[in-house]
């Protein structure tokens, strides 16, 4: 099972990451700048210890006959020693490297001086091994000119890096350690930002847990953070939902009982009847038959009517052809049609709609069988199916009786059947319901003709499928 993330954790290592990866680069970039530093202001120590062996430089003779000479006590570089750990150490050459005092196993200089050296004297820095340590080593060419001599010197003054080594360390942990302390500040925060942000999430996870039973009122947003409304509405919207579905559940349970306790109770008085010989077998088979009938149309229709929650709830919907839906449930009814003798009419335009097929059927299955059932004997039904500006039109004209303007609304409603639609009353219920979920409107007006009414219009409107495919 995967572990729920903290917030907490992601935003500790969304800042304190970056931040160390941050430190880290300045660390190294401190760390050579301040070793260039401490070099360059080191360097002139050595510069000045170079020189000052130069001062005490001999020489006789000229150019490639000269002979240097030098009288340098160690203790002369004492005084640019910094502390007991750093050693100095030097060595007094001629051009061709011959010694002439100081460390003989100081290996010669074997490079060259900058174009541009950093100094207005004829030096170079290096860094090199001398028994087994790690040195910094100046080189001076010095010239040396008395009225017995002239000749050019090598003068090389190398130091020990401990020191320099030991104060950029001293430099780069006193940044570590103030960087450090920046981290926990901000670690801090972050735990305290985050405790404070997440309060309302945790009080509103606290009204939830504290909620009875069935409770799906909505959560209350007042004081909620702005980023967390959406939630909240959210939230909300399917709780909202889910009560929607339960009270569609508690009414479909309810009116389910109430409406089949009656065909049931009469089903069993005819069988109890037919048991006791009241009536002849074949009429009580009959009447049995009858009843089983209604019972079996009402329980689809309540089923067909659950389903059209159902499918409202779902959040894809296919694009369908309603003409092609009105045309089948047309052929499904043929026989119906054909022996009434009614003069049946259909006119159909493609009309693509958002819809599941289904409630495409089932929304012209009840239409056309009001309509054929309310047709009287030679009578004429019209069926059209237009696609407008307007949307898709679905118009099933009958020539029954029509229907009270009084009574008209009331159809709609589940088990209100009038006295000239007789049945269950929920043909018409579903009708409504489905059109209601797909976003159209469905009314019934009567159809006038010479001041007597001639029929009904059941008229359809539903929105046109935008770019079908």
């Amino acid at each position: 099972m995967t572990r729920p993330v903290s917030l907490r954790r992601v935003l500790l290592a969304g800042i304190l990451v970056p931040v160390g990866i941050v430190i880290a680069v300045n660390a190294a970039s401190l760390y050579r700048k301040t070793l260039d530093a401490l070099n360059t202001a080191y360097d002139r120590t050595l510069l000045a210890s170079a020189k000052s062996i130069g001062e005490q430089l001999d020489v006789r003779g000229f150019d490639e006959n000269a002979v240097l000479r030098a009288t340098v006590p160690y203790s002369a570089l004492e005084a640019f020693e910094a502390d007991l750990q750093t050693h100095m150490y030097y060595r007094v050459s001629d051009l061709h490297g011959r010694l002439v005092s100081g460390f003989e196993d100081l290996p010669f200089w074997q490079g060259r001086i900058p174009s541009q050296p950093p100094y207005a004297a004829l030096v170079n820095f290096y860094d090199t091994t001398f028994r087994d340590s790690q040195v910094r080593v100046a080189v001076l060419l010095q010239p040396v000119a008395t009225p017995s001599g002239r000749a050019m010197a090598v003068i090389q003054v190398a130091e020990t890096l401990e020191l320099r080594r030991r104060l950029t360390r001293r430099i780069l942990f006193d940044f570590l350690w103030q960087q450090a302390g920046l981290v926990a500040l901000i670690a801090l925060v972050v735990v305290v930002v985050v405790q404070r942000a997440t309060r309302p999430v945790r009080r509103l996870s606290d009204e939830l847990q504290a909620r009875p039973a069935g409770d799906l009122s909505p959560l209350s947003a007042a004081g909620a953070p702005r980023e967390l409304l959406p939630l909240v509405e959210a939230t909300n919207e399917v709780m909202a939902r889910l009560a929607h579905m339960l009270e569609n559940q508690k009414r479909f349970v309810r009116d389910t009982s109430h409406q089949l306790r009656t065909p049931l109770a009469v089903l069993k008085a005819q069988v109890q009847s037919a048991l006791r010989g009241d009536v002849e077998p074949r009429q009580a088979l009959g009447e049995i038959e009858d009843t089983v009938e209604r019972a079996t149309v009402l329980a689809n229709q309540m089923l067909s009517l659950a389903k059209v929650e159902q499918l409202r709830a779902q959040s894809e919907e296919q694009v369908n052809d309603l003409a092609a839906a009105v045309r089948a449930m047309a052929l499904e009814l043929a026989p119906l049609i054909a022996d009434k003798d009614i003069d049946f009419d259909i006119e159909t335009d493609a009309t693509p709609v958002r819809a599941h097929e289904w409630m495409l059927r089932e929304l012209s299955r009840n239409l056309l069988h009001n309509a054929v059932k309310h047709t009287p004997r030679g009578g004429t039904l019209s069926v059209r199916v237009l696609a407008g500006s307007h949307g898709a039109m679905l118009v099933v004209s009958d020539s029954g009786p029509g229907v009270p303007e009084e009574l008209a609304p009331r159809l709609f409603q589940p088990f209100s059947a009038g006295d000239v639609r007789s049945g269950s009353g929920l043909g018409l219920a579903i009708c409504q319901e489905i059109v209601r979920a797909l976003g159209g409107t469905i009314a019934l007006q009567n159809r006038e003709k010479d001041h007597r009414i001639a029929g009904l219009d059941a008229t359809v409107r539903l929105p046109l499928a935008e770019n079908p495919t």
